[in-house]
């Protein structure tokens, strides 16, 4: 069984995917994979309880890989799209782009305060496509 999930995103940040997914999932036991089709976006299982985990992280993804117009960051080439074009490549070589969860009885195996995000790396507005496929036992 597979599908995609489209998410509009506005700017760099997490976007949680958790609840559209558990919709789509059916009543049984699996192993549900998970792609974002973007070379500067990724995906990631993170805490969801908290409102400044989605900050730190970006803020901590900024700090780690900057702009290309900081100055640490002149070695790069890469600067077709602007200054967040290689910065967004760098951080999604760094973070998974795909996920593989555990499903059993339709309920992905995830922690309590866990949730799926995906992360956009760019400054501008993207849609996403997510594609999910689900295998049952």
């Amino acid at each position: 069984m597979q599908t995609r999930f489209l998410r509009a995103t506005h700017g760099p940040g997490l976007y949680e995917l958790t609840p559209e997914i558990r919709r789509w999932l059916p009543r049984a036991d699996g192993l549900l994979t998970l792609l974002v089709r973007h070379t500067s976006a990724s995906l990631l299982i993170m805490e969801n309880a908290s409102p400044d985990v989605p900050g730190d992280l970006t803020g901590w993804l900024n700090r780690l890989v900057p702009r290309a117009d900081h100055p640490s960051m002149r070695w790069l080439s890469h600067v077709d799209e602007g200054p967040d074009d290689m910065p967004a490549h760098l951080k999604a070589a760094l973070l998974p782009v795909t996920l593989s969860i555990p499903v059993a009885e339709g309920q992905m195996q995830l922690g309590t305060w866990q949730g799926i995000f995906l992360v956009e790396h760019r400054d501008r507005p993207h849609q996403r496509e997510i594609a999910a496929h689900f295998r049952p036992d």
